[in-house]
């Protein structure tokens, strides 16, 4: 997003063909949907960071204006917010900009600078941006929040392959997509996180510990393999309820005009966590077309699980193999509504949540239950 005045040093196509990303100027867009562009860029963000920011753009933000582009995505966004000041060292320490940054820090805003040095002006002082590396690096902490430091937490995600012959099988639409924003969320929170996958396309998080299956049994055999100093277990797999009774050594011609199929259960893999002597705190999903809530809460009472994140996946937005969701997260005796954003952000929000829950639950540490 350019301001006028960031228009006034760089172009826009300069700062499009640099950046290889579309350039947003204009608070009512008519390409955008419903000319809402801010709302559309306000969900997007997974941060918002403002460098350079003028005193101008910090007085806005303090007091709430909402007259371009940038000041109102800012308010309509629920991201996390970084401004990282740039201005003359006066202007920088006029009480004024000082109170402004004083309201905006109140508010949760993250401050990043200024740096000391000598200025375009000629004077020298405090009021220099921080360098584009500096920024990258502290923008990256924004997300580490500490809130499952010192805890070991499996993931499962994706969707699993029960194999009919060598070139066919039963699967699900499952993408993966989901399961692979907690494993990252729950890795930014300070876990050290295993995520065990069925077959997807996408690449696993880094600095997790990452163990690929294909099959349901597979998954059950991985997840008790890595389960024993798990504090939290994070079923998000869409796990196949069925498998072929005979998994037939050649493939199967098409001579008949109809073929039947003998199905066997696989092993509930929530449930079997669950019933462990010592389980750890377990998350389960629940993917609904009818009835979400209901579904959602027999699953969670039969399963003796702790939470529930229950989605709708039969609706026009959030679901399977798409970018963005929205849960109901079910709680004995508590109802929560997560918004349609990016799963991403989702996750984030949902691993807020799971890590109150968690210590709620448990005050004191375990000792079992530290790093592996």
């Amino acid at each position: 997003v350019m301001t006028r005045g960031a228009r006034a040093f760089i172009t826009p196509l300069t700062m499009q063909t640099v950046s290889g990303h579309p350039v947003h100027l204009h608070l009512l867009d008519a390409s955008a949907e419903s000319g809402m562009g801010h709302i559309e860029l306000a969900r997007w963000a997974d941060v918002v960071l403002i460098a350079p920011a003028s005193a101008n753009v910090i007085a806005k933000l303090a007091h709430g204006h909402a007259d371009d582009l940038l000041s109102t995505l800012c308010l309509a966004t629920q991201a996390p917010i970084a401004v990282a000041p740039a201005m003359n060292q006066q202007m920088w320490q006029n009480p004024a900009t000082q109170a402004n940054v004083a309201v905006l820090e109140k508010r949760g805003i993250t401050i990043l600078g200024p740096a000391l040095g000598s200025q375009a002006c000629g004077e020298t002082g405090a009021g220099r941006l921080l360098e584009a590396a500096e920024l990258v690096t502290r923008i990256a902490g924004l997300f580490h929040t500490g809130r499952l430091a010192g805890l070991n937490v499996v993931v499962t995600a994706g969707p699993t392959w029960e194999a009919l012959d060598p070139v066919r099988g039963l699967t699900n639409r499952s993408s993966g997509k989901m399961g692979y924003a907690v494993a990252t969320a729950a890795q930014e929170a300070g876990a050290q996180v295993t995520l065990i996958s069925g077959p997807t396309k996408l690449c696993p998080p880094a600095r997790t510990q990452f163990v690929s299956v294909v099959s349901a049994e597979d998954m059950y055999n991985a997840v008790h393999a890595h389960i024993a100093d798990a504090a939290i277990f994070i079923s998000v797999a869409a796990v196949a309820d069925y498998r072929p009774v005979i998994q037939q050594p050649q493939k199967i011609k098409r001579n008949t005009e109809i073929q039947t199929l003998d199905l066997v259960k696989n092993p509930d893999i929530l449930a079997s966590v669950a019933a462990l002597p010592t389980p750890p705190f377990t998350v389960g999903f629940a993917a609904e077309t009818t009835e979400l809530e209901r579904h959602a809460r027999a699953k969670l009472n039969l399963k003796g699980i702790d939470l529930i994140a229950a989605n709708h996946v039969a609706g026009a937005t959030g679901g399977f193999d798409v970018d963005e969701n929205q849960l109901t997260l079910i709680h004995h005796g508590e109802v929560i509504e997560l918004p349609l954003l990016p799963k991403i952000q989702l996750a984030r929000l949902l691993l807020q949540h799971i890590a109150g829950f968690y210590h709620a639950k448990h005050k004191t540490q375990d000792p079992r239950r530290a790093h592996r």
